[in-house]
């Protein structure tokens, strides 16, 4: 037996002093009243000795605590003396909290018989928050998590309702089995479920998503961590896992794997029915953008033959303009020719009234030259000689008269046809002038028709790089729908 207090005075003084300096100390009588606290306790309390001293022990506890059955059991057992052990919370000065572990230990005198009680006591006041909060935050846990324990080696301590409900067992039906009855016999039999138990014992921690089976090998899944749990001496005591029940959002994720399959399925065959589509496109419009560039030429070269034909049409205006007042100047000299053959047959007629007047007098110059005889035979002579000239005067006039007849006869003709040439030409003026005019309305239309085909050529382009453009972009939507995928298999994992 271990003697506190030694064999001298000097050996117990010395052991009290050591408690003195480390422990909260305080003396009762067996009634409870404090008759002596050493600083470490009142400095816990929050007290001085005389606040305190020829007080009731009762000033710690609460008042609920005072009034029960127990603290009154408390002291009889001291009194009787019998020593009391274990954490106690007290009131210090304000009504503060305090924790304390602590032991109520009775003195006794020469004959056995309690006469003091002296406490020794430690502050766990910070402890003892820190175990509860522990406590607290676990048995949280415990409330939303399904938690069970093993030991080093697998074997199945306990397990909360959680962990149970989860698994469709009750307790006595694996408590001392292994942790291996929730597996499949292949991961059982794996190199990898060894390790698994072989890194918990060296104290490392597991956590995963895991598949397991529950009763009638009913598959469950759980998102869970096991912990190992260390002694002070760092050697895994137990294991500890909490688990939370994710087999209806693994469900879930197995019909969504599914789905996104699908899903992608028509994602790529509509890409690709895009890709074909867009190549097509592209080649239609190659072959639109060479068509509509080979138009744009061909009407920029209508445009320049009917620019062409518009100034040669222009030149015959302007010939048949000039035609047509060449003719009606030949008309109107024409007419003048009529007229004057007309005024030259006026003056034939005026001779061959003369030489018939010539002529009559002449025959009367004869008539009478017989008359005179002899005397009248030079001028007979001269009368026959006036008659012939007359004559061949008349017969002179009567030939120009014919070739001014036939001259005015050819004049009335090429005064016809003049009239007929001038009538043609008018008419050709005027389908010239037409003629003309709607050419200048087609090389005007033209011109805006290859300025459009230029426009056309330039959109055709345009279409032809915007598809390119849309192709190349349909690409990047395949890498990009792709790298979803992946993403969406990873989420779904």
């Amino acid at each position: 037996m271990w003697h506190y207090f030694g064999t001298s005075a000097r050996d117990r003084n010395a052991k009290f002093a050591a408690l003195d300096r480390v422990q909260a100390i305080i003396e009762f009588d067996l009634q409870g009243t404090i008759l002596d606290a050493n600083a470490n306790f009142l400095k816990v309390l929050g007290y001085t000795l005389e606040e305190i001293r020829g007080k009731h022990h009762s000033i710690f506890v609460d008042a609920a605590a005072k009034a029960g059955p127990e603290y009154q059991a408390f002291w009889d057992k001291l009194r009787a003396g019998q020593f009391e052990a274990g954490q106690f919370k007290r009131i210090a000065k304000g009504g503060r909290e305090v924790w304390i572990e602590a032991s109520y230990n009775p003195l006794l005198d020469e004959k056995g018989k309690p006469y003091r009680v002296v406490k020794f006591a430690t502050d766990i006041t910070r402890r003892s928050c820190e175990d509860a909060e522990r406590a607290g935050e676990l048995a949280a846990i415990r409330r939303s998590q399904a938690v069970i324990s093993f030991t080093p080696d697998g074997m199945i301590l306990d397990a909360n309702d959680n962990f149970l409900n989860a698994v469709g067992y009750s307790l006595s039906d694996i408590k001392g089995k292994h942790h291996s009855i929730f597996i499949d016999a292949a991961t059982k039999a794996s190199s990898d479920y060894v390790r698994f138990w072989e890194s918990l014992k060296r104290g490392e921690y597991q956590a995963g998503q895991y598949r397991r089976l529950g009763r009638d090998q009913k598959e469950v899944w759980l998102q869970a961590s096991y912990n190992p749990i260390f002694d002070p001496s760092r050697r895994v005591v137990k294991v500890v896992k909490f688990a939370t029940d994710i087999t209806e959002q693994m469900q879930m994720l197995g019909r969504l794997r599914t789905m996104i399959d699908t899903n992608f399925q028509e994602i790529d065959q509509a890409i690709a029915r895009t890709n074909e589509q867009s190549a097509h496109a592209i080649e239609g419009a190659g072959l639109t953008r060479d068509n509509v560039q080979g138009m744009a030429a061909a009407t920029e070269e209508l445009a320049a033959s009917i620019s062409e034909i518009s100034q040669m049409m222009a030149k015959s205006r302007t010939a048949t303009e000039s035609a047509f007042s060449q003719t009606d100047a030949a008309g109107t000299h024409a007419s003048r020719l009529s007229e004057a053959t007309v005024a030259m047959g006026g003056i034939v007629g005026l001779i061959n009234n003369i030489a018939g007047q010539i002529n009559l007098l002449a025959l009367n110059a004869t008539i009478e030259s017989a008359r005179a005889g002899e005397a009248g035979k030079g001028f007979a002579v001269v009368a026959q000689e006036v008659k012939n000239l007359a004559n061949q005067a008349a017969k002179a006039t009567e030939q120009i008269g014919s070739e001014i007849n036939g001259v005015q006869a050819i004049s009335d003709d090429v005064l016809q046809s003049l009239q007929a040439i001038r009538s043609s030409i008018e008419v050709l003026r005027d389908s010239v002038v037409a003629t003309a005019a709607s050419i200048e309305e087609q090389s005007a239309v033209t011109h805006d028709m290859s300025s459009t085909m230029q426009a056309a050529a330039r959109s055709s382009a345009a279409i032809t790089e915007n598809m390119t453009g849309i192709s190349a972009a349909v690409t990047q939507v395949s890498t990009a729908v792709a790298a979803t995928r992946e993403a969406a298999v990873v989420l779904a994992r």
